[in-house]
């Protein structure tokens, strides 16, 4: 443990979120990046901290001896320490935590699903699975565009935590094929977190602290490694995950 916080992880949504957290803070923080391609989740030392083994892992010398993994509680204990980005007011407080709630029961999980079975495996390889997260995915898209069209943030009334839970997963609606001129609210807010100089520091450290590796092992992955990543078991048939060696 250093004396200052320490951030595990790699490049997805779900520790851009915290990324943006620190930064916004202006919390001095090391990143370790962790080679989920290579299986270093899945290592002794990673596993104590994060049983599931899976990131981000944030170590705080406040919280000694106990590292705090989950993204959405990472970022309430980030919000508690530092009081900013978490409304005090019990109406703005409860809507933010459940938004942040929304992002990490629904928005996250149905995207990350969309993402395996069209940007992951081969197009149309499972046109059911494909079909179904799709419909959920432009479900939520709708819901999230509405809703931004009444509020410049997502809850409270201010810039908070749930906006930076859900930020990173809104841009993967061109990615999942939607069309961004159908949801102007949900981009316009997209860009105005973007535009905000704190953001662009978390995506600069991004770039320069976990990219270049998180590529390197990308590539470097094996099937096997790639069967294990994706949670394939000898129970679970074989699927062809090559399109993530050659992205």
């Amino acid at each position: 443990m250093t004396d200052k916080l320490v951030l595990h992880g790699m490049n997805s949504p779900n520790v851009t979120k915290v990324v943006l957290m620190l930064e916004e803070c202006e919390l001095d923080y090391e990143m370790r990046h962790v080679a989920v391609f290579k299986q270093e989740q899945f290592d002794a030392d990673f596993l104590r901290m994060n049983p599931i083994g899976k990131v981000p892992v944030l170590e705080d010398p406040l919280l000694p001896g106990q590292p705090l993994s989950e993204s959405g509680a990472i970022l309430i204990w980030l919000a508690e320490r530092e009081r900013k980005f978490l409304p005090a007011a019990a109406g703005p407080r409860a809507e933010t935590i459940q938004w942040l709630m929304h992002q990490m029961a629904n928005y996250g999980p149905l995207l990350g699903q969309l993402n395996h079975f069209s940007l992951v495996l081969r197009p149309g390889t499972e046109p059911y699975a494909e079909a179904r997260y799709r419909a959920a995915a432009e479900r939520l898209y709708r819901v999230l565009d509405d809703r931004l069209q009444q509020r410049e943030w997502i809850a409270g009334g201010d810039y908070s935590i749930a906006d930076m839970a859900m930020q990173p997963w809104g841009y993967y609606l061109e990615m999942h094929g939607f069309d961004a001129s159908a949801h102007p609210a949900l981009v316009r807010w997209r860009d105005a977190i973007a535009a905000r100089p704190a953001v662009q520091r978390a995506h600069a450290r991004i770039a320069q602290d976990f990219n270049p590796e998180a590529e390197r092992t990308r590539k470097a992955a094996t099937g096997e490694d790639l069967d294990r990543f994706f949670g394939r078991t000898d129970g679970v048939p074989a699927a062809d995950f090559s399109a993530v060696v050659e992205q």
